[in-house]
């Protein structure tokens, strides 16, 4: 079942211009509004080169060069092999020069950042949910709008020490429902080093909950480690619990990328790594929670 909020318009990416560059001391050229999209003619538009050394080095998950005399011609807007390279957002993003071009605009920094492909760099993420209650099991309602407070697994990431949702991306030939999955194993419920018995009902856990999810978004991220050439997509997806019998129930620990796990409370008062704020909203909406 699905009820898809995709991105129907361009949005105008922020964090995507943020003055450096995440896990470096590169800058950014600043782009003001006006001028992000390319439709603006700005001639004297200097993008910063970069990317950075662990992706030239050239891992499992990254692209080769795709400029240059060593140049690798790649399949873009299209399924290339394995590795997906088409966007969830219409029309097909521009390739001047055979390198794509980032469509919701300028950033201010070209080539690939600390994303591995070039183009759309495709996520997932999973929106794990339960009704917060106290120590008799009865539902909290907020004083002021009266509706149910709504918690969400988040994550304290490794890189940033941002809160997000626990997701991922999604690897060569996976699809989507395997990783929204396994990096909510991996990342909220540490299952690759619970023991055995704890494992396999964690997974049953998750199994049984992720087998009714509600899409709620999917297209472009305003991720802080976008670039001119390279940018990050997702497909959230709502998992939840209404019972608190389930995942709910679950003591959290952290793993793989993540520092900290905690049941969050949702408001309009969340701060939140990426785009990940907005998805929370729509879940809120969806399911007529306080926000």
């Amino acid at each position: 079942m699905a009820l898809t909020t995709t991105a129907s318009r361009l949005p105008l990416h922020v964090k995507a211009r943020w003055e450096t560059y995440p896990n470096s001391d590169v800058k950014r050229f600043p782009v003001p509004d006006d001028k992000v999209p390319w439709s603006m003619s700005w001639p004297d538009y200097a993008p910063v080169e970069y990317t950075n050394p662990k992706v030239l080095a050239g891992p499992v998950w990254a692209d080769p060069e795709i400029r240059g005399p060593k140049a690798v011609k790649m399949k873009f807007n299209r399924v290339d092999g394995i590795i997906n390279r088409r966007s969830h957002m219409k029309p097909d993003y521009d390739t001047p020069n055979g390198v794509p071009r980032n469509p919701c605009g300028r950033t201010g920094i070209t080539g690939r950042g600390e994303l591995g492909k070039w183009g759309p760099n495709h996520a997932a993420d999973p929106l794990v949910t339960r009704w917060k209650r106290d120590d008799n099991g009865q539902e909290q309602i907020d004083p002021k709008t009266k509706k149910k407070i709504l918690q969400f697994i988040a994550i304290c990431r490794k890189d940033s020490g941002e809160w997000a949702i626990p997701g991922g991306m999604v690897d060569a030939g996976e699809t989507v429902s395997v990783t929204l999955r396994r990096e909510f194993g991996e990342e909220a419920m540490n299952s690759l080093d619970a023991p055995k018995k704890d494992q396999k009902k964690i997974e049953k856990a998750v199994k049984d909950l992720f087998k009714h999810g509600i899409e709620v978004y999917r297209g472009y991220v305003d991720d802080p480690r976008n670039t001119d050439n390279c940018w990050m997509e997702t497909i959230a997806v709502n998992f939840h619990d209404g019972t608190g019998n389930s995942v709910g129930k679950f003591a959290l620990h952290a793993g793989d990328d993540a520092g900290a796990v905690q049941w969050t409370d949702i408001s309009a008062s969340l701060k939140l790594f990426a785009s990940h704020e907005s998805f929370i909203e729509k879940v809120a909406i969806r399911l007529d929670a306080h926000w």
